[in-house]
């Protein structure tokens, strides 16, 4: 027998308790539930429906944060031989970096793993409620040119990518910028100074950056705004994607 009468079950649809109503569907559905008391049958109602709509939470945010490794998950992360600190990874898990506005920056040559690093670190920060987005530095150069096309475009882009607690950049440095591409990071850099936090993913050390970055004022403020608040993180002496290509092979024969 049903506990709730539609009226009820309306109004905590309309409320969006809807997982209220399984809770307590599915308590009247079992006789042992019969034996506790009101208070112990509600506090296992609001743990069910918090529990439902935290996993929603998560699960939309991480959706929306496109990251390109969906899956990636710091319980995952191949430590084994590949000269990566582990510790510095764990303490970073916490995602208490974000409280400080500090950048991350992974760096390693090409398959190194630097992205599933950085798209794992992202998933954290999901997991804690964290606006996250993920994107590569070409793509994101692609979104600028379109915007050019429109009154207000490049600075809607800019709010956009402004308001991501944290960003993902991936590929950074990768390709030569032109001047417009070095103004267009610099003023999404100067937004996102000292209010939010930043992850880097590049083939490039820090010697190699202001070269990259044109040589000029820009690159002298945006390595301003970057490298002195960040925290540098080694992706690994091992090509992941080699590792375990070799791995699935060695699996399956």
């Amino acid at each position: 027998m049903s506990l709730l009468n539609e009226e009820t079950r309306r109004k905590l649809r309309e409320l969006n308790l809807s997982e209220m109503i399984d809770a307590v569907d599915s308590q009247s559905q079992d006789v042992n539930y019969a034996m506790l008391s009101f208070e112990d049958r509600m506090k296992l109602a609001v743990d069910y429906v918090y529990q439902k709509k935290y996993n929603g939470k998560v699960q939309r945010l991480i959706k929306l944060s496109k990251f390109r490794i969906s899956n990636a998950a710091f319980s995952d992360i191949y430590f084994i031989d590949r000269g990566i600190d582990r510790q510095k990874l764990l303490s970073l898990s916490s995602c208490q970096f974000i409280d400080t506005s500090s950048s991350i920056i992974f760096h390693g040559f090409t398959g190194s793993g630097k992205s599933y690093l950085a798209c794992a670190l992202g998933r954290q920060a999901c997991m804690q409620g964290i606006r996250t987005r993920y994107v590569r530095i070409p793509d994101l150069l692609m979104q600028r040119d379109e915007a050019t096309l429109t009154k207000q475009g490049i600075p809607k882009l800019l709010k956009k990518f402004s308001n991501y607690k944290l960003l993902i950049f991936d590929e950074w440095l990768l390709d030569d910028l032109t001047d417009e591409d070095q103004h267009f990071l610099f003023e999404l850099i100067e937004r996102r100074h000292n209010n939010s936090s930043t992850i880097f993913c590049t083939q490039f050390k820090k010697d190699d950056w202001h070269t990259r970055l044109g040589g000029g004022v820009h690159a002298d403020a945006m390595m301003d705004r970057i490298v002195h608040n960040a925290i540098w993180v080694y992706a690994g002496d091992l090509n992941m994607r080699q590792f375990y290509s070799t791995k699935i092979k060695t699996d399956y024969e």
